[in-house]
């Protein structure tokens, strides 16, 4: 819960804090946080994948600080998007249904053969928004602000997923009711 929280305001409150502090200052308070999360999933941790993403912010703010790039610090949320890409890639191709998996955890009623098939194929589906997702962000990056970027980076993506699955959601529903 704690990591979602932090997720979400990493990129307002990064644009935020450079209005008040230098740069380096902002980034290594962030990396003092990466160097907590990090330690914290360490111990914690239940198989290597926990261990990606609090990897990735502490090697990505490491460098952000030596070379002092906002830039870099711009493309943590794209790393991680992409990251997210190649996990359905890999379940896709290698058929570990991902979304079947997802939806066994919550939904706990007996599933059709039908409903069964549909959420196998749901792993593609999520290639694509991935795939969307990524390119956003990348465009963001690219070619917005940093206001811009850091909306997208915390609540805009949301919004995007919520609305992907809405769709994977009501289409599963008419299609086999």
């Amino acid at each position: 819960m704690l990591s979602n929280i932090a997720s979400i305001a990493f990129a307002p409150a990064f644009v935020i804090l450079l209005h008040y502090f230098e740069f380096r200052e902002v980034v290594l308070g962030y990396l003092v946080m990466a160097i907590v999360f990090f330690g914290y999933s360490f111990f914690k941790k239940k198989c290597y994948r926990d261990m990606v993403m609090p990897s990735i912010y502490l090697l990505a703010l490491s460098v952000a600080y030596y070379f002092s790039s906002f830039e870099t610090v711009k493309y943590i949320p794209v790393t991680l998007s992409t990251l997210f890409l190649l996990m359905f890639l890999d379940a896709h191709f290698n058929k570990k249904y991902m979304v079947l998996g997802f939806t066994k955890r919550f939904y706990k009623k007996e599933l059709t053969q039908k409903e069964l098939g549909f959420l196998k194929a749901g792993d593609s589906y999520w290639v694509l928004v991935m795939l969307i997702n990524t390119i956003i962000h990348l465009y963001v990056v690219n070619f917005c602000s940093d206001a811009v970027w850091a909306f997208y980076a915390s609540i805009g993506w949301y919004g995007l997923f919520f609305g992907a699955l809405a769709i994977q959601i009501v289409y599963g529903k008419v299609k086999y009711k």
